[in-house]
């Protein structure tokens, strides 16, 4: 059961932890779940040799540990908490969907990499990556920097952290939204004049659809979390605990749990074995033969 604390509406100057008891069941289910879905995703990996899903795989073991510190922190309720546990979950916790992002950055590339339709894009594919890998990183550092002001429990680092986390967050949904939005000219470009590699590997479109769904996921947690730092420490959301299994804990294991299912591993191989991309002339396939992709207007 989630708790909130009585004393959520407290004005000292003492940093108060949690302004809820946090619960060890909860913490204890999430830390299950996340531990099953990384292995599994551990196990995806190496098998099917798919590298740019490390940071997807990271952020997973982050979610874990977060959730062990959560355990660690609720079996000390009802306080005194200490600082370690609590460190461990708020900056874990935090940026780990940054790097279940930086997955998906690279995902859509290799996708239009699989159809060779570059000039479906509105900017080149070699730049996609580039352009949204490096807001990511510039996210999770804000994040995390401001989480660790943030754990510090002095006051003004606290308000500090808390202003920090929210640039990162709004950076983070801002360029979110413009990859959603590139993501989506191109889907809809391929969809109108399909390039010929559409029919040779015609399961694109579920790995596009899953893309499309742990974006979603992903921005829906970050628009929360922003919420609950511009509201603060005595705001609504930060002094209630389901928020964060609700729109944190159960969205980013449904993230993860769809990778799960549609693996870009697929898209991986095909690319390895499956043909060279032929430049502005078209596609060189398996057997040599050359086809042409058609322009988009």
């Amino acid at each position: 059961m989630l708790f909130t604390r009585d004393d959520a509406g407290d004005s000292s100057n003492t940093f108060v932890f949690y302004r809820y008891l946090p619960s060890v069941a909860a913490a204890a289910i999430f830390t299950v779940l996340f531990g099953f879905t990384t292995v599994f995703h551990a196990y995806q990996l190496i098998r099917s040799r798919t590298w740019f899903m490390i940071p997807f795989l990271i952020g997973g073991i982050f979610e874990t540990i977060g959730y062990i510190g959560r355990i660690l922190s609720a079996q000390q309720n009802p306080g005194p908490y200490t600082l370690g546990p609590f460190i461990l979950q708020t900056v874990l916790l935090l940026v780990a969907p940054a790097l279940l992002a930086a997955s998906i950055y690279m995902q859509l590339s290799r996708v239009v990499q699989l159809l060779d339709a570059d000039q479906a894009l509105f900017i080149r594919r070699t730049w996609l990556t580039k352009l949204f890998v490096t807001g990511d990183v510039l996210s999770f550092l804000l994040q995390a920097a401001g989480a660790g002001l943030l754990s510090s429990g002095d006051g003004a680092n606290t308000n500090t952290g808390k202003a920090v986390i929210v640039v990162g967050l709004i950076l983070q949904v801002i360029y979110f939204g413009l990859f959603v939005l590139a993501a989506a000219i191109f889907n809809v470009r391929v969809s109108r004049h399909p390039p010929p590699r559409c029919a040779v590997v015609p399961w694109w479109k579920k790995h596009m659809f899953v893309l499309y769904l742990v974006s979603v996921l992903i921005f829906i947690r970050s628009i929360v979390r922003t919420v609950e730092y511009i509201e603060g420490y005595t705001g609504y959301v930060m002094t209630h605990e389901a928020f964060l299994y609700v729109f944190d804990a159960l969205v980013m294991f449904a993230a993860m749990v769809a990778m799960n299912v549609v693996h870009p591993g697929e898209v991986a191989k095909e690319l390895r074995g499956g043909f060279r991309a032929g430049g502005a002339g078209g596609i060189e396939l398996k057997n040599g033969a050359r086809s042409h992709v058609r322009p988009w207007v």
